[in-house]
């Protein structure tokens, strides 16, 4: 077990970089924060290469992390990693998901088209999570999966399925060619998504939250649903609608 002192020591410096998406990528790591993604990330074998733990924390019983290194670090220097307004002092440095996992036995996915609020992102990974959904494959223009508002929104979801970054006009035809349904979401020519056909997989493809999904990745989906609107609202959230579809999408596909 490791003691930090100084702000000024290379190895916060080098925590703190982990803030920024150039330095994530560039590492292939990244920071959770807080004893609920921790705890998650720690079932997950292979994930956590190191805790950081703020000096005097109280660390509770179900945290089992006998065998990753520790270093402790003083509450200031907790506090100028952290992203919480009341930090629970304690981090996770963690592996991200390989992005040559081949998904070869997801048969129920998750597209995300240029979506850029981090609670939407992150709520859609949970929704999916929840809803049993095998990978999650998120596409160019969105915010960056590892963002730590997206990771707090998806409660620890990162840790349970895939969640990948890919270019969606490829991943596409290439659920297509295995025989995987990819569904669109558009309020022009669509059919309400009672309609669509029950089977045992499929791909749902969701996009932004104001501009919905490019029309080209449109163009090249097996169909695509919209959800009616009965009330006044002019529209759904893109995280509820991704969740009514999910939800509708699995049930059929397991009756």
């Amino acid at each position: 077990m490791k003691h930090i002192q100084s702000a000024q020591n290379p190895q916060v410096k080098q925590w703190k970089k982990l803030a920024m998406k150039k330095e994530r990528e560039r590492t292939g790591l990244f920071l959770a924060e807080g004893f609920h993604l921790v705890e998650e990330a720690l079932k997950d074998s292979g994930t956590v290469i190191e805790l950081i733990i703020a000096d005097e924390t109280d660390i509770p019983h179900r945290l089992d992390y006998k065998d990753t290194p520790v270093t402790i670090v003083t509450k200031e220097i907790f506090k100028s990693l952290s992203e919480t307004e009341t930090p629970q002092g304690i981090l996770a440095v963690c592996k991200q998901e390989s992005v040559n996992e081949s998904l070869a036995d997801a048969n129920t996915l998750l597209l995300l088209d240029a979506v850029q609020d981090p609670g939407n992102l992150g709520t859609m990974i949970r929704t999916a999570d929840a809803a049993g959904i095998d990978a999650v494959i998120v596409g160019s223009g969105s915010v960056d999966i590892y963002n730590p508002k997206v990771l707090r929104s998806a409660q620890g979801s990162h840790f349970h399925l895939p969640v990948l970054t890919g270019k969606l006009d490829e991943w596409i035809p290439k659920l297509k060619a295995k025989g995987i349904p990819v569904y669109g979401t558009a309020l022009e020519n669509a059919r309400t998504y009672t309609d669509a056909a029950p089977g045992s997989t499929f791909a749902l493809l969701v996009g932004n939250e104001g501009n919905g999904v490019s029309k080209h990745l449109l163009s090249i989906t097996d169909d695509n649903l919209y959800v009616p609107i009965h009330g006044k609202s002019e529209s759904l959230n893109v995280a509820v609608a991704a969740g009514i579809l999910l939800y509708s999408l699995k049930n059929s596909a397991n009756v």
